[in-house]
């Protein structure tokens, strides 16, 4: 679909980073500089809870920013550039998981690990899943836990929650995003919501185990 000047022109008034873009299809080495700057941690944390990859994240992250680069001359402002950017970022993420999971079977075959370490995801899961511990649990029990839970996620559910809690990105963001309707993302975080406080809820309560 084409973008309008006056869509253009919107997201070029209320977005910064927008104009950091439009700066470097004019081949602004600094306001690249400073794009990396503001959304590289980002793109590794959300590329490293995709992929299950400590390892692969920077890598990937490296990939989608070489995108964003040599598509620059091509950038019209038509969304958030954040938008845009994980718009990117997922369809990298999506080939390494189609890559990983043809590498599956031989690595397991191999008795070769291939992932990196848990993988930190803060109490804002706690939060998706729409429960607060009545107990105190510190910081790494609490991080676990949530990981554990986070983990038994499809690659749908745990990328919308992803956005949606971490990125803050809306539903019709989320949808454009993943190439998606809104009434799908809605579908995606609701189900996620509930798996979440189905495997939590014991622990948070009661203290009881997260199979993972």
């Amino acid at each position: 679909m084409a973008i309008t000047d006056s869509t253009a022109e919107r997201f070029t008034a209320q977005d910064p980073d927008v104009r950091l873009m439009l700066r470097v299809r004019g081949d602004d080495a600094e306001a690249f500089e400073e794009l990396m700057l503001r959304y590289q941690n980002r793109l590794v944390s959300l590329l490293g809870h995709l992929t299950g990859r400590r390892d692969l994240a920077e890598d990937l992250a490296q990939d989608v920013f070489l995108r964003v680069y040599r598509a620059r001359k091509n950038y019209v402002p038509g969304s958030k550039f954040s938008t845009w950017l994980f718009t990117i970022a997922h369809n990298v993420a999506s080939n390494a998981q189609r890559t990983l999971a043809r590498r599956r079977e031989v690595d397991i075959a191999a008795g070769d690990p291939s992932r990196s370490g848990p993988l930190t995801i803060d109490a804002a899961a706690v939060a998706a899943s729409g429960l607060m511990p009545t107990r105190q649990l510190d910081k790494l029990e609490l991080r676990d836990v949530v990981n554990m839970a986070v983990a038994t996620l499809n690659d749908r559910q745990r990328e919308a929650v992803l956005l949606n809690k971490f990125e803050h990105l809306s539903y019709e963001e989320i949808a454009a995003v993943m190439q998606l309707t809104p009434a799908a993302v809605k579908s995606l975080l609701t189900r996620a919501r509930t798996k979440l406080r189905d495997i939590l809820e014991p622990y948070l309560q009661q203290g009881l185990r997260v199979e993972g």
